[in-house]
């Protein structure tokens, strides 16, 4: 590993040392606006510290500050990106509450961790999704369940599009992008296979710099939508966004 990754790695790690911090002794305190304004902060300095820029795709639409938010997942920069932008309440599978120190950065950032084939669990998280979607908070959440690599798009899952339907709230389709210098898929961002969380970081960091893309959707209405119509238009959205089929 060359000198200079260990010394952004170093810089990254005490940035989440400061973000624990700031959660462990600040969050308790304040409403969620200031988290939010503390979260943006936070994710952006981060990204920033990992040479991602973060920028809006032209002709983006509108972002609503009461819906249910759906993505592509390509890697766990994801969620600093659109922290960087428009904090929300994640919701994402169990094993990032195992990632060293970032898990449980995310969990006291809001984050919802469902296990995989918990039907329990779902049902008990289903109901906090729409008390918090009610309550006006935005809610996000990737529907492939995993990540895929740039230039792919899995199927989505339709179960917890059930949440923004009993919440009378719009869903609205982001897509991702990781783009190089010449505007290609970036090479070191695909977070896929037996990656580990800890390699995929030393690899973005130690890669050329990440221009991150978020494409804001037009929201998709719910009233008397069923769930799988609004997985398959989310869906369909988020392909056209990204050139993918």
């Amino acid at each position: 590993m060359k000198l200079s990754t260990i010394f952004r790695l170093v810089r990254v790690l005490l940035h989440v040392l400061k973000g624990m911090a700031i959660c462990a002794t600040v969050f308790p305190w304040i409403g969620w606006d200031r988290r939010n304004a503390h979260i943006r902060r936070w994710s952006t300095r981060l990204l920033g510290l990992c040479n991602v820029t973060v920028s809006l795709a032209p002709g983006s639409a509108p972002v609503l500050a009461r819906s249910m938010v759906v993505a592509n997942h390509v890697s766990w920069l994801d969620i600093f990106v659109v922290h960087s932008l428009y904090p929300s309440h994640f919701v994402a599978k169990a094993e990032i509450r195992s990632w060293p120190l970032a898990g449980w950065l995310a969990q006291k950032a809001g984050t919802v961790f469902i296990a995989r084939g918990n039907r329990r669990d779902l049902r008990h998280i289903f109901k906090g999704l729409v008390t918090s979607l009610e309550q006006g908070e935005r809610v996000a959440f990737f529907p492939e369940g995993t990540t895929a690599a740039q230039g792919k798009l899995l199927p989505f899952h339709a179960n917890l599009f059930e949440a923004a339907i009993d919440a009378k709230v719009p869903v609205q389709p982001f897509a991702l992008t990781y783009q190089d210098a010449a505007g290609g898929a970036h090479p070191s961002v695909d977070f896929i296979g037996e990656t580990s969380f800890a390699e995929s970081i030393v690899l973005i960091l130690n890669g050329p710099p990440v221009k991150a893309q978020l494409a804001i959707l037009p929201p998709l209405a719910t009233e008397g939508a069923h769930r799988r119509e609004l997985a398959e238009a989310s869906h369909k959205a988020v392909a056209a966004a990204l050139g993918v089929s």
